[in-house]
């Protein structure tokens, strides 16, 4: 009895496996139904296999419109996985092939999130793709004005903006604590004149003006002084500077 029950379960549940299978296959002979099954692959954080659902609808109906929408789902798919770089090269592509689109903006702000993602949290590692971000950042705020990830790209643009000021910071204080006052001052002029207002300007202020006493150029060391006293007065960077310059 026992055994005819589980033959009779296992026949069950191989049927509607069956047409399950079948109902799918069905729906895969239209792109809507191509599309829709890639979506429940999605839903279900399948991202792998989304993302070759949703290449089949790009190879086997090209003149669909859900040929381009699985273009961006495949983008999409790569972001929600976090595979960052994936994403970067797939939105790159949905950009190229389809400048006039109406979700332009979105695949550039996601372009420049994709970036954005993969740099690292210590400023000593390489920031090589902040500037890419910041690029795409830009590209949004000014080429898409009334988008709405303007907000949001303006303020992930300053955080990539900010560790780029501090990777220089970084550097110059290497130097300085070295005691290779020009390499150090070159870079403290670097992060004041690249990196204005965020943050930075007290303390670069105040080792390029001890950097300039240090190699020989007191006037250029006043003139930071100077600088200080006016943007910073009574700040501790100014009276670390005056002990040194004056």
């Amino acid at each position: 009895m026992l055994n005819t029950l589980l033959v009779s379960l296992l026949f069950s549940v191989s049927l509607l496996f069956a047409v399950g299978c079948a109902t799918d296959n069905k729906k895969a002979d239209t792109p809507e139904g191509a599309f829709a099954i890639a979506q429940d692959y999605e839903k279900e954080d399948r991202f792998e296999e989304a993302v070759r659902r949703y290449q089949e609808v790009k190879n086997k109906f090209p003149y669909s419109k859900y040929a381009t929408m699985a273009e961006m789902a495949i983008a999409d798919a790569y972001f929600k996985q976090e595979s960052f770089a994936e994403a970067q090269v797939a939105y790159q592509a949905f950009k190229d092939l389809h400048p006039k689109h109406p979700q332009t903006d979105y695949a550039t702000f996601r372009l420049a999130m994709s970036f954005f993602r993969q740099l690292p949290t210590s400023v000593d590692r390489d920031l090589t793709l902040a500037s890419s971000a910041i690029l795409y950042f830009d590209e949004v705020v000014k080429q898409y004005p009334n988008s709405t990830h303007v907000a949001e790209s303006k303020a992930n643009r300053a955080e990539a903006l900010k560790m780029l000021a501090g990777k220089e910071e970084y550097i110059a204080d290497f130097y300085y604590t070295r005691e290779k006052y020009d390499s150090a001052l070159t870079r403290y002029e670097g992060l004041l004149a690249k990196y204005p207002n965020l943050g930075f300007d007290a303390k670069a202020l105040s080792r390029a003006a001890i950097c300039a006493k240090k190699v020989g150029e007191p006037n250029r060391a006043r003139r930071y002084v100077a600088d200080l006293e006016k943007r910073f007065p009574g700040s501790n960077e100014l009276s670390d500077a005056k002990k040194e310059v004056q």
